[in-house]
């Protein structure tokens, strides 16, 4: 599970509310039910989920429409956020409040699996505005049952790139009551301003004004509805899933590294278990940066001291050739150098140029060119013998000169 990282405001820590036996009992008719209809409608082999599901809560006012932008492309996903009570808008939904019906629990679970098994949710969705009762959170790890139980029936067929590792993440973003109250009085009275304009000038589309933008009264209650209802929910998932809860408190800057921090990659939580095993020798690249610097030292010392006179002509080499063509390049940034010097035969040497360049803020790519070139004729076979030519293509970059124009 993830830590809280930089948090200031902190709610209280009551423990979420358990179901009962009826409410739990209740829960599994309604996902049997769905599911049933599921497997009926599309067949078992077709029910695909995404890979990822992304719960996304928040206190009103803390930046979820702000912030759905940035998690959606920190996790590469190319699909918009699934918001809840959009569907709730739906033809189906519709129907079912012009009958005289409540859209109840089991019509959410039903919508909301349905729209999951769209192809373009495929790698992952955001989820806006679920679970927000307890029986929607009993029916979601109902579904990641279902969803791992299924991977484990197609593990070895044809189709068990369909079936994937779900991986679920809880992401709260949080902020205070002051702090809430204060920023949904403030939309309220720049949504205002904005229809004004509009009305006045006739230029734009009038944004939709809520009540509670306008009412400190509305705006805490709203709030304490969150505290009471979704935060309750989004709680009670926090020992099964990855949990982040997320101090949406400061600016956008700020809010936007701590959903990095919180999101940072962790492949043993999201790839398949023998996709991990495979790996495994692979180091990943936050491991082994961490001790890079002082091992450039200790390399850069050791040329000096154990293999001085290979050190010493590959340093007059960089110093002498290729310094006076990165220096006609500064602006640009980047230096192509062409190289045919003996002492690069000597793999050392190679690591030696690459070393030295780091070490000075530069970053070296050395590629071997390897050319056959025709010397003569064998007048008895007609063969014609070569000789191996070798071409050092040395590629030098670093930041280059900003040049102030106009």
């Amino acid at each position: 599970m993830s830590t809280i990282t930089n948090v200031r405001p902190v709610p209280p820590l009551t423990p979420p509310a358990k179901l009962t036996d009826l409410e739990i009992k209740d829960a599994q008719l309604i996902f049997g039910s769905v599911w049933r209809d599921l497997e009926e409608g599309f067949g078992r082999e077709n029910l695909r989920f995404p890979k990822e599901i992304i719960l996304l809560g928040g206190a009103p006012g803390a930046g979820k429409g702000t912030n759905t932008d940035f998690i959606t492309q920190t996790r590469g996903l190319t699909c918009p956020p699934i918001v809840v009570s959009a569907l709730l808008d739906s033809p189906e939904a519709q129907a079912l409040k012009n009958a005289g019906n409540m859209v109840g629990d089991r019509d959410v679970v039903s919508l909301l699996l349905r729209e999951l098994l769209k192809l373009e949710y495929r790698d992952g969705a955001i989820l806006d505005g679920f679970p927000r009762t307890k029986v929607q959170v009993e029916c979601l790890k109902l579904l990641v049952d279902r969803m791992n139980a299924l991977r484990r029936e197609y593990y070895d067929t044809p189709l068990s790139i369909h079936f994937r590792q779900p991986t679920v993440h809880i992401m709260v973003l949080f902020v205070d009551e002051k702090e809430s109250i204060a920023r949904q009085l403030k939309r309220g009275r720049e949504i205002r301003e904005h229809n004004e304009e509009v009305l006045r000038s006739g230029i734009g589309v009038v944004r939709e004004e809520r009540p509670t933008d306008h009412d400190e009264a509305l705006a805490r209650r709203r709030y304490r509805v969150f505290k009471e209802q979704t935060w309750d929910a989004l709680q009670s998932l926090k020992e099964i899933f990855h949990y982040h809860f997320i101090n949406a408190q400061g600016s956008y800057e700020e809010v936007e590294r701590n959903i990095l921090n919180e999101l940072e990659y962790q492949s043993t939580l999201e790839l398949d278990p023998r996709t991990v095993d495979r790996l495994r020798g692979v180091p990943v690249a936050s491991e082994i940066i961490v001790h890079a610097r002082q091992e450039l030292v200790k390399r850069l010392d050791s040329y000096e001291l154990e293999h001085r006179e290979l050190f010493a002509s590959v340093t007059h080499f960089i110093e002498t050739k290729i310094i006076p063509i990165v220096l006609r390049h500064a602006i640009s940034g980047v230096a192509h150098i062409n190289a045919e010097e003996r002492v690069l035969d000597d793999p050392l040497a190679l690591a030696m140029l690459i070393d030295v360049f780091s070490e000075r803020g530069y970053h070296a790519v050395v590629d071997i060119h390897k050319i056959e070139l025709p010397e003569k004729v064998d007048l008895t076979t007609g063969a014609i013998k070569c000789r191996m030519k070798k071409v050092y293509r040395i590629q030098i970059r670093f930041q280059g000169s900003e040049i102030r124009r106009g």
